[in-house]
């Protein structure tokens, strides 16, 4: 059965989806009944016999349905999963016991490719030149096309020491790029800090794990001893996170107004009220952001923009901030998906809308030049040095901080189709 036909009946159960929606919230024909939205599955049943009754070839009926599952939760949520018994099974056994793997954050593209959205400082993944917006096509031989994201994750990890076969596709690069890649046990990032100058303190955090708002706290008092007035919180490629951390990392700068909530149609709804007791550093004070900002990172810089206790500069974040478990099902497999989003202090849900930066600047990492023979890239630069010319967002952090340019009016920016997966040797937050 070709790709093609499978990605058709995704398609087409999206639409049955949306039909199935519309039909349930308007309820305005005669012959529809709103409290039976189910009806519209009737539909769906009907589309499924005649495929397997027509099409040029006899179907794979296992494989389109799981692809129309897969399909079906992707219209609702772009970052649900649905894993059959098997992959299940897998998935518990990586979680439970930790595995080596490659360092990459994986996101839902375009509703169906397998995207990075980042890879985690000095992993395998990060010294092979994997970045931001590129594609896997492939895990080990297998296409990643209809994958369900969890399964893709599942299949990163492994023993330490063994190899991995990835087929990747680049915005710069039109032909695929094969590269094999050792996993190793993948160590969260270290926070940076120092002085960028004699007034102006620099933290850089690219994991917001449990507890991490401590070693801010402590990280920022460290600077202010030093001498530093000013504050550059630097959250681009802040991907590794517990939610929880952001809203307990917003109170350290917020003695008061709203920071957040939390809320879904079976979870109550939970407002973050800032502690004043908790404030701990009052300065001038600005958020770096760039589209590996997801999660944690995001509820924070969501707070402080509503709140303006903060400006925002850099690129719109990622957009995922929830609350995921996976509920069981039947046949032994499993649904991974939000029961509850994070929203901003406006109402927004991060999820749904992400940040977009007061001061929208496009982060200019250096691309790493590579042996077209075997993708092998040059060292990279450090994009966070800030005597870098090529650290943009950096250089319009230390204006906007030292008062050289003036406040700029957020702009609406949709964001798009995409979805993110922590590696799951990263503790997840407790449901």
């Amino acid at each position: 059965m070709s790709n093609g036909f499978k990605y058709s009946v995704v398609s087409v159960s999206t639409v049955l989806v949306a039909l199935l929606l519309i039909g349930a919230v308007l309820g305005q024909s005669p012959e529809t009944n709103p409290a039976d939205p189910y009806r519209h599955l009737n539909v769906f049943t009907e589309v499924f016999a005649k495929v397997k009754a027509d099409y040029v070839e006899e179907p794979d009926m296992k494989n389109v349905t799981l692809g129309a599952v897969n399909g079906l939760l992707v219209s609702l949520d772009p970052f649900a999963s649905y894993l059959n018994a098997e992959q299940y099974k897998q998935y518990l056994k990586v979680k439970s016991t930790p595995k080596a793997d490659i360092g990459l954050v994986l996101s839902r593209k375009y509703g169906y490719e397998i995207g990075v959205v980042d890879a985690i400082p000095g992993s395998p993944a990060d010294k092979a030149g994997l970045s931001t917006g590129d594609i896997l096509e492939a895990i080990n031989g297998i296409s990643t096309r209809d994958m369900p994201l969890a399964y893709a994750d599942v299949l990163l990890h492994g023993d330490a020491g063994s190899t991995l076969e990835l087929t990747v596709l680049r915005l710069r690069k039109p032909e695929p790029t094969k590269m094999t890649l050792t996993r190793a046990q993948v160590q969260a990032p270290q926070m940076i800090s120092k002085m960028l100058d004699k007034e102006v303190g620099y933290v850089s955090v690219e994991d917001l794990g449990k507890g991490k708002t401590q070693a801010v706290q402590t990280a920022i008092a460290g600077l202010e001893k030093q001498g530093a007035k000013k504050i550059i919180l630097d959250l681009r490629h802040s991907a590794v996170n517990v939610p929880e951390e952001g809203v307990a990392l917003a109170n350290l700068f917020l003695d008061k107004g709203t920071i957040g909530s939390l809320s879904g149609q079976k979870v109550p709804k939970q407002t973050y009220q800032a502690d004043p007791a908790k404030v701990s550093y009052k300065g001038p004070l600005v958020v770096l952001t760039n589209r590996g900002t997801s999660g944690a990172a995001e509820i924070l810089a969501a707070a402080l923009l509503d709140n303006k206790r903060a400006s925002i500069v850099g690129e719109r974040t990622y957009g995922d901030a929830a609350m995921r478990k996976a509920v069981t099902t039947e046949d032994g497999g499993a649904v991974l998906l939000a029961v509850a989003k994070y929203y901003s202090p406006a109402g927004k849900a991060i999820q749904d809308n992400s940040v977009v930066p007061n001061y929208l600047v496009t982060d200019t990492e250096p691309e790493a030049a590579t042996d077209e023979d075997d993708a092998t890239p040059a060292p990279p630069k450090d994009p966070k040095d800030p005597k870098s010319s090529e650290d943009a967002i950096l250089k319009k952090a230390l204006e906007v901080v030292n008062g050289k340019v003036q406040a700029s009016n957020t702009v609406d920016v949709k964001p798009g189709d995409a979805s993110v997966m922590r590696p799951l040797n990263i503790p997840a937050p407790k449901n």
